[in-house]
């Protein structure tokens, strides 16, 4: 199955390029789209060197953010190449070609997976896919000191992963495959958020078309790290876009009620407020 890969740039192209010396020659990519997101250094110079027969470089004429970035490489291997499976990538994960082969394999297998990743080992831990936020999850992620324990909610028990491949409403964004068809039928990523949330999202479209999501608890990619972001954005502002994009989640998505919306509210504003003067003493 001919497969591409997108990798989304923004003012990071050290570990844009370190991601294609590292994959330009892997047999089983047949087409590398990286994306330039209206970088402001010296990206797309940089990052047009490397343009070849496989490796695509588009240029966004602005910034939109993660989804709609990733969109316009989406989009460009579904008009205008073979390609049945796509890769999203983050610019700074670490991935063999015998992970890609893999989980080629994988789809090749059963052609019921529309969404397909691989564990990431990132920060010490290891994430392999975790449950739709619900209320109770949003809330506690808006609760200063105890916010760190919202995640706990969504993840499922260790003892649920007893199977090579093992079906999760959400996989990791850093790096996961698809089925093109079917990025296609839920109309690939929203783009109305900038950052964050697009893997919720993107489950839930998934979920509402009956389509499966599957984790191989037997291959794993390094994720270095959120660097673009943390280049990119600081604290509070990070903060910011988590919660914007939260909120237009749970009223887009879950039809949140007014009442749940004015206490997600209610309680992101005091944990914004502590942060400000967290930062101020």
């Amino acid at each position: 199955m001919k497969t591409g890969i997108v990798i989304l740039n923004y003012n990071d192209y050290e570990n844009t390029i370190k991601m294609l010396e590292q994959i330009m020659d892997y047999k089983c990519l047949s087409k590398i789209v990286v994306v330039d997101n209206c970088s402001t250094d010296e990206s797309l110079e940089k990052i047009r060197l490397f343009e070849s027969k496989k490796i695509i470089v588009l240029e966004s004429s602005q910034n939109k953010g993660y989804a709609y970035g990733n969109n316009l490489g989406l989009k460009y291997l579904e008009k205008e190449t073979n390609c049945e499976l796509a890769i999203i990538s983050n610019p700074d994960v670490v991935v063999s070609e015998s992970v890609i082969e893999a989980l080629i394999q994988d789809m090749k297998k059963d052609e019921t997976i529309s969404f397909l990743g691989p564990k990431v080992l990132e920060y010490g831990h290891i994430s392999k896919g975790w449950k739709l936020p619900n209320f109770a999850s949003e809330l506690v992620s808006t609760m200063n000191y105890f916010n760190r324990f919202s995640f706990k909610l969504q993840r499922y028990k260790d003892s649920y992963y007893q199977e090579k491949l093992c079906d999760v409403e959400v996989i990791h964004g850093c790096f996961f495959m698809a089925r093109l068809k079917d990025f296609k039928k839920i109309k690939y990523f929203d783009p109305h958020t900038f950052l964050y949330y697009e893997e919720n999202i993107l489950g839930y479209k998934a979920r509402a078309k009956a389509m499966r999501v599957v984790v191989d608890t037997s291959l794993s990619v390094q994720h270095m790290g959120s660097l673009t972001v943390d280049k990119s954005l600081k604290k509070i502002k990070k903060y910011k876009a988590l919660k914007k994009s939260m909120f237009y989640y749970e009223k887009e998505y879950r039809h949140l009620n007014i009442l749940g919306m004015a206490l997600l509210k209610l309680f992101y504003f005091i944990s914004l407020g502590i942060l400000y003067l967290t930062f101020w003493i």
